[in-house]
């Protein structure tokens, strides 16, 4: 009997390691299984669930951050990043404050670009940070501003611009990038922005707003002449190298940038 008992329970055990190693293979991994600091994925998203029904943003990002750096082999890990990723903006264009923000006291004589510049934002994001109508300011006000530079990291390879604060990934763009290899590789800076921009074209000037303005709603030039990020007229191109040289994206994701990024913000560009 007692022989009927441990064989039986080897093969119970041989079995679960048969569905471990299939799960791992799938790229996937069960809901109950758990990593070496003890949390499982059922847990965790249970967790997250809860902080999105409580309006709790911090929270639920925090816990699709766990889910991503605790089980990447998870066939859900790129679901899990892209909330993230969402969550993340959303926290950055709310009132809540955040370890890389801060509450600044209006001072008289302060201004929406004075106070960017003294903390390398910019006055939409402090605008969109605190809900403000307008860019006129009261002294003795607090205002959210955000204190962590960003960069920017454009793949060519995968067409995408990659949002960073720090060594964190904030958020993933897909981009069209140029033809023939032709955006120029190497680390640069935004040297200007323009919002709805005039197409200098060979022979033509093309007018903000036009269809055949390829520019679309924003641009922020880069420390190389003529090459820059901005919107575009064809988004059905976003994904593939089909650019003169230019990194483009949609309108409405270029002038969400647009309202994150400063003037000298750093901008590396690979193969």
């Amino acid at each position: 009997m007692r022989n009927k008992i441990i064989i039986a329970v080897s093969l119970i055990c041989l079995l679960l390691i048969v569905v471990l190693a299939f799960n791992l293979k799938k790229g996937g991994v069960a809901p109950g299984i758990k990593t070496g600091s003890g949390v499982s994925v059922s847990a965790l998203t249970s967790q997250a669930k809860n902080a999105l029904n409580k309006g709790d943003l911090a929270a639920a990002q925090s816990t699709f951050q766990a889910l991503v750096t605790e089980f990447p082999n998870s066939s859900e890990v790129m679901r899990w990043q892209k909330k993230a990723e969402e969550l993340n903006i959303k926290l950055l264009f709310s009132s809540t404050l955040t370890p890389k923000s801060k509450l600044y006291e209006i001072k008289p004589g302060d201004t929406l670009t004075k106070i960017a510049r003294q903390f390398k934002t910019t006055p939409e994001l402090i605008m969109k940070s605190n809900n403000l109508a307008s860019d006129k300011i009261i002294p003795g006000r607090k205002v959210k501003v955000w204190t962590e530079p960003f960069n920017i990291l454009v793949d060519k390879s995968a067409n995408t611009l990659i949002l960073k604060s720090g060594e964190e990934v904030f958020k993933t763009y897909v981009v069209a990038t140029g033809a023939n290899n032709s955006t120029p590789v190497g680390n640069f800076k935004i040297t200007e922005k323009l919002v709805n921009p005039t197409w200098f074209k060979a022979g033509a000037v093309v007018s903000p707003g036009s269809p055949e303005n390829v520019l679309g709603s924003r641009w922020m030039g880069i420390n190389v002449p003529g090459y820059g990020i901005h919107g575009t007229t064809e988004p059905q191109t976003l994904g593939q190298q089909v650019t003169q040289g230019c990194v483009r994206m949609a309108n409405a994701e270029v002038e969400e940038l647009y309202a994150i990024v400063p003037v000298g913000t750093e901008v590396a560009i690979v193969d």
